[in-house]
């Protein structure tokens, strides 16, 4: 099974709430993304990290599409950083990973317990796990953050092919997915 990851911002780095039309724009090109890689490069697995914001918003999206037909054979694979993760949630972000976790094919827990790297041992994860990839992110390097730093460890180091959809506009302003899917890889 050919797996793709996505990454992206919690809310508080966006400049509207979820309810805002923008955000739906943003989650349209997510939704997109995720056809078209599974229509036309053969994306059966999709990896998320269970943050809010980016993360949550796939995880919803993978899971309303493997309710149609034409993509029932789509899974929902997260990746949970600690074992603690979610547990200081809001109460309405907890109800959703819950729910997640619930109805997704797979989650793994990457590490023991929280420390310093532990976010980044995730990203890491689903990029190793993964043969492209999803980021919305707006490629501003002068910002460090952890979708910036899973964007160059998947350009950089492991050479993925990587869809960019603009935070502020729900464009998609690069699309590297045309060389997708020359391996398969193994969810754990």
């Amino acid at each position: 099974m050919q797996f793709c990851f996505i990454t992206g911002h919690r809310p508080n780095r966006f400049k509207f709430p979820e309810n805002d039309p923008r955000c739906d724009k943003i989650k349209s090109a997510i939704r997109g993304e995720i056809v078209r890689l599974y229509e036309q490069e053969g994306i059966r697995g999709v990896w998320v990290g269970g943050a809010a914001g980016v993360d949550t918003w796939a995880a919803e999206i993978v899971l309303e599409l493997r309710h149609q037909e034409q993509y029932r054979e789509l899974e929902l694979h997260v990746a949970i950083p600690f074992p603690e993760h979610g547990d200081t949630f809001a109460p309405q972000q907890k109800e959703r990973y819950q729910r997640i976790l619930k109805e997704c094919a797979d989650s793994v827990v990457v590490c023991k317990s929280y420390r310093p790297d532990t976010y980044k041992k995730r990203d890491y994860y689903m990029v190793d796990h993964s043969v492209c990839g999803i980021a919305v992110y707006d490629l501003d390097k002068s910002i460090r953050s952890g979708t910036g730093m899973t964007y160059n460890y998947a350009t950089l180091k492991k050479r993925l092919p990587i869809t960019v959809i603009h935070p502020d506009t729900a464009e998609v302003v690069l699309n590297r997915t045309n060389v997708c899917c020359c391996q398969e890889v193994s969810p754990k």
